[in-house]
């Protein structure tokens, strides 16, 4: 199991309201964590000139314990995979 013996792993998801990418990326972490422990932390970009001018262009940007590990979309498939290999280090 990622993250092994029920330790949670830190997601971070910079995205913005009305975002449908960042919905989908919410949806799919959401489906992940039914099985893997995760926290995940959001941080909206428009309360940030500063996140705006790093993010605004990619995101939704999904880092996985401060590693930055998608952008856009991302499947489930991906999300495990992305998962099972910090497992691994």
């Amino acid at each position: 199991m990622p993250g092994g013996r029920g330790q949670v792993i830190a997601l971070t998801i910079y995205s913005r309201p009305g975002c449908h990418l960042c919905d989908e990326m919410k949806a799919v972490i959401n489906r992940v964590a039914e099985s893997i422990p995760l926290q995940l932390e959001e941080i909206d970009i428009s309360a940030s000139h500063e996140l705006e001018e790093r993010y605004g262009l990619e995101i939704p940007v999904l880092f996985v314990e401060g590693k930055k590990a998608a952008k856009y979309r991302l499947r489930e498939e991906e999300l495990r995979r992305i998962l099972a290999g910090r497992a691994e280090r």
